[in-house]
């Protein structure tokens, strides 16, 4: 392929479509503070938390903050564009069907195996052969096969011809490269095994792990790809209470925080003056799934009623105040989210807002009665809601808190709020354990599909029961229409459509935070919707 990705026939709708969100990105990736020492060791704190250090075995924030920097995709993008770049590999077009990538010679992992198509092939075979629930198998969703033409050259062939996103696919964790004499084809390999083996292509290597704990990283003086380091050391700190989190940056005894201090921690140390906190607008979104198959009346449950189902999801959809939640949890840094795509990215539209409590975004209990009392349901409604908060942040005890409260005003809910860890809160999610619960989602790349097809093609990630074949049918259309106003209009008939059925409920929209020392460099001043928390920037001085 030419030095920058591009299709052949026409430019990316994908590209099209982010063009408005990138209009006010930062042109510059660094903060003040000079070049920095690349001896400096920086220590960065976290109490997100690691589900697996497997590729195909997780696909969520805590897990990708140390995936990321250890693997490498064969394309990428850089912080403030959507253009994909070479990284392993240069990526072409060669069919309607067909993507060729052509790696760049001497590639190695870490371990000195060598790095080559055969790994490609195995990797994203590895990937749909386990398709782990909790991995990033489905974003890979269009991928028939993947051959070997010899040790530098693959290719991929899609079932859909125009695949305009498939470029994009590969930049996300599905397209991270996995050491095929590592990693078993048929199942998730052990942390501790990954480790030991070092299995790394990406900017850092892993030097020592306690899993949740401390990790510490090196460069990777192999690595051949877009994000070269700065830095040569970096150490992950992991934190139970965000208040000693808060206390260690305030001190001075860490260098940086990702994910996630309070918003009042966040206020007070803004005020600081060693102290950066850098925010912006971010692609997060915070929501209610509700399993389809065991909240009540639902497909699995001993009083399964489709039709009830649906009312109880109408019903809690018309009680919830999203700007109560919004100003008394998070002092209007969240904003109320009406739509499946958040605001900024092309094609968000607010679906729920004219079907649900008084059509204009407030709650209705007089429109939640109704919805029941149509469909024969007797209140209140029995509801278990499960929620996390070592994942998505000690908030989120008030936020559910305040959740359960809307849901039973009028005695139409009785909601059993409970909690529980993130190390089984995936695994019981999808083993049907929670009838109502909390998610959250960050974009894989810049496109609105990333969030309906992700939530609502087949095999999708939500895991929920709702798969509509209508739905279905409109996600493959955008994802292969190459007109801009014609795919936009489809992004909005999806929505429309989702929105009749309420498979999940949309809360809020959230702002991103990272918090470092004056003495970091490498993190914008303001964040936008396109940043991405990468090591390779930060230096200390």
């Amino acid at each position: 392929m030419p030095p920058l990705f591009r299709i052949r026939y026409w430019r990316p709708a994908a590209a099209i479509l982010a063009a408005g969100v990138l209009t006010t990105a930062c042109t510059s990736s660094t903060t003040e503070g000079g070049d920095g020492d690349a001896s400096a060791a920086i220590t960065i704190g976290t109490t997100d938390q690691v589900a697996s250090l497997d590729p195909a075995g997780a696909w969520d924030a805590g897990s990708n903050t140390i995936e990321r920097e250890v693997y490498s995709t064969l394309v990428a993008t850089t912080y403030g564009s959507t253009e994909v770049k070479p990284n392993l590999a240069t990526v072409a077009l060669s069919g309607p069907t067909e993507y060729t990538a052509t790696l760049k010679p001497g590639l190695t992992f870490v371990n000195g195996h060598k790095l080559t198509a055969s790994d490609v092939k195995f990797s994203f075979d590895r990937q749909l052969g386990i398709a782990d629930e909790n991995g990033p198998s489905s974003m890979l969703y269009n991928l028939t096969s993947t051959a070997v033409v010899d040790d530098v050259t693959v290719k991929f062939t899609l079932k859909s011809a125009n695949d305009v996103l498939f470029p994009q696919v590969l930049t996300t964790a599905a397209g991270y490269i996995a050491d095929e004499e590592v990693f078993p084809a048929d199942k998730i390999l052990d942390d501790d095994a990954i480790v030991a083996a070092k299995p790394w292509s990406g900017p850092f290597a892993v030097d020592s792990y306690a899993k949740n704990s401390l990790a510490s990283f090196s460069a990777n003086p192999g690595y051949q790809g877009l994000y070269v380091p700065k830095s040569k050391q970096i150490t992950l700190k992991y934190y139970t209470d965000a208040s000693n989190l808060k206390l260690d940056v305030q001190q001075g005894n860490i260098d940086a925080v990702y994910r996630t201090l309070t918003i009042p921690d966040l206020q007070d140390l803004g005020t600081k003056s060693d102290v950066k906190v850098h925010t912006g607008s971010g692609n997060g979104i915070r929501y209610i799934v509700f399993n389809l198959r065991t909240q009540p009346f639902g497909s699995k449950t001993p009083d399964a009623d489709a039709a009830k189902a649906l009312a109880v999801r109408k019903a809690a959809a018309s009680l919830i105040d999203r700007a109560q939640l919004a100003s008394q949890v998070y002092k209007d840094t969240f904003k109320p989210l009406y739509s499946y795509v958040p605001e900024g990215i092309t094609g968000a539209a607010e679906s729920l807002k004219p079907l649900y409590g008084n059509r204009q975004g407030g709650p209705d209990a007089a429109a939640a009665t109704e919805f029941l009392k149509a469909a024969g349901v007797t209140t209140p409604v029995a509801l278990h809601l499960q929620y996390n908060s070592d994942h998505y942040g000690s908030s989120s005890e008030d936020e559910y808190a305040l959740v359960k409260t809307q849901l039973e005003a009028g005695g139409l809910f009785k909601v059993d709020l409970q909690s529980s860890e993130w190390a089984s809160y995936g695994k019981e999610r999808v083993a049907d354990q929670y009838p109502a619960y909390q998610l959250g989602w960050y974009a894989d790349y810049l496109d609105a599909d990333n969030y309906v097809g992700s939530f609502f093609n087949k095999d999708n990630f939500i895991a929920n029961g709702y798969e509509d074949p209508t739905v279905i049918g409109l996600i493959a259309k955008e994802q292969t229409e190459p007109d801009a106003a014609a795919r936009l209009q489809l992004l909005t008939q999806i929505q429309d459509e989702v929105a009749k059925q309420v498979p999940i409920l949309p809360l809020l929209q959230g702002s991103l935070a990272i918090v470092t020392r004056t003495s970091v460099s490498g993190v914008p001043e303001e964040l936008d919707s396109s940043y991405e928390f990468r090591w390779y920037e930060l230096t200390k001085s």
